[in-house]
């Protein structure tokens, strides 16, 4: 049995700046979307917070800058934390998070097991830590849109956390395959069969008010459709630097290497295209790599000034500054890169964006990979909604790889 519908409660702290009408609008349009009932609740003060906290019901809290209502959240890890500002959750530092016992965990709290070997890490080999629950900052009034969406989807569909190192960026949820039942099938292997593995790379030009939530719903759709579906959050490189990234991406995809028994697909949206494609090219355990309306030029993403700038922010400076680093990062440049490759664009996308999927797909098949353009209708995120025609089209293709060659 799936968990009942579940009622939200997005909870505002005082001293919240944003229009309360324009909050309930936007709140009720995704209560509709989600199918799941819910109110919105302003606070003018921190005892009246305080009360509301307590409520049993699924919360998307928005604490405000008061530090006492702050400190009250913080006391909810099974609550989204929402900051329409650029704030970075208190529980973010560079310190490891307290050990949490073995055996213990929540959907979204504190779960869970670091890797075995390389994968693990310094600190999460063999282990079982504290994971902080999800924050979400800098998106604006839109965040909360994808602040009700996490909630609803992490409810419903429930995901063991794991982490992969001690920063509280370094983890993946991960989601087993669902019987006709809705519930989670035997662990993968059990049964002496070969389950498919997809690791979910998320995008937002490599800028850290983005998170893996993005994938939640791909992840689901995943899930469904008979993959283990591994979220992966990594640190993002305008806060921690490029090599920071990179190795996180490699080593999350490792351990979902160690773990899977059958094909291993990855897939990136966006900046995460760029990854996976990364990815793959150093990883050949990947059986197939797939682009969501990836950032696949980066030097001509520098020279455009693709994203504000997000090339060189990301990169550390710009293709005369760090040419090296952008030998070692390009999709162009790595190529031949050895794996199959599914390269997949919405037409109505940014045009730059389309520019780079077609010159990259004719580029990856002169030098000899075996590569799969799918372009179709829909815009940026169209190809990250499972509702649409395009990603229908793309967890088809995905399918037609799961038996290695």
């Amino acid at each position: 049995m799936l968990p009942p519908n579940p009622r939200v409660i997005v909870l505002i702290g005082p001293g919240v700046v944003a229009d309360l009408r324009l909050l309930t609008e936007v709140a009720g349009r995704e209560f509709a979307a989600l199918g799941v009932g819910g109110t919105v609740s302003a606070t003018p003060d921190v005892p009246g917070f305080r009360a509301a906290l307590e409520s049993p019901d699924v919360l998307v809290v928005l604490p405000g800058p008061d530090p006492e209502a702050r400190r009250l959240a913080s006391e909810r890890p099974d609550a989204v934390w929402l900051d329409l500002t650029m704030r970075p959750h208190p529980a973010k530092a560079d310190a490891p998070l307290p050990a949490a016992e073995a055996g213990t965990g929540t959907a979204d709290g504190a779960v869970s097991t670091g890797g075995t070997g390389a994968a693990g890490g310094a600190g999460a080999t063999g282990a079982t830590r504290a994971v902080s629950g999800t924050h979400m900052h800098g998106r604006g009034i839109w965040g909360l849109t994808w602040a009700i969406r996490h909630a609803v989807h992490r409810l419903r569909r429930p995901a063991r956390r794991i982490a992969y190192g001690d920063h509280p960026d370094q983890w993946s949820e991960v989601r087993s395959p669902y019987g006709g039942d809705g519930q989670d099938l035997a662990a993968p292997g059990e049964s002496g069969e070969q389950v498919s593995t997809a690791v979910l790379l998320h995008g937002g030009f490599w800028r850290s008010v983005w998170g893996a939530d993005l994938m939640d719903a791909l992840a689901v759709d995943l899930a469904e459709r008979g993959f283990v579906a591994w979220n992966l959050e990594y640190r993002r490189p305008d806060l921690h630097g490029w090599d920071a990234t990179t190795e996180d991406v490699a080593r999350g995809v490792a351990l979902a290497a160690e773990s899977a028994n059958g094909p291993l697909v990855v897939i990136g949206h966006s900046a995460g295209g760029q990854l996976a494609l990364r990815a793959a090219a150093d990883d050949h355990r990947i059986t197939l790599a797939v682009s969501l309306a990836g950032v696949l030029d980066l030097a001509e993403g520098d020279r455009r000034h693709t994203g504000t700038g997000a090339v060189a922010a990301a990169l550390g400076g710009s293709l005369a500054e760090v040419p090296d680093v952008y030998r070692s990062s390009g999709p162009l440049e790595r190529l031949p890169v050895g794996v199959p490759q599914l390269i997949v664009q919405g037409g109505g996308d940014d045009l730059d964006l389309v520019d780079f999927s077609r010159r990259y797909a004719r580029a990856a098949q002169a030098a000899g990979d075996q590569v799969t353009y799918l372009e179709m209708s829909g815009d940026h995120f169209d190809v990250i909604d499972p509702a649409s025609p395009i990603w229908r089209a793309t967890a088809g293709a995905v399918a037609e790889h799961r038996t290695p060659s």
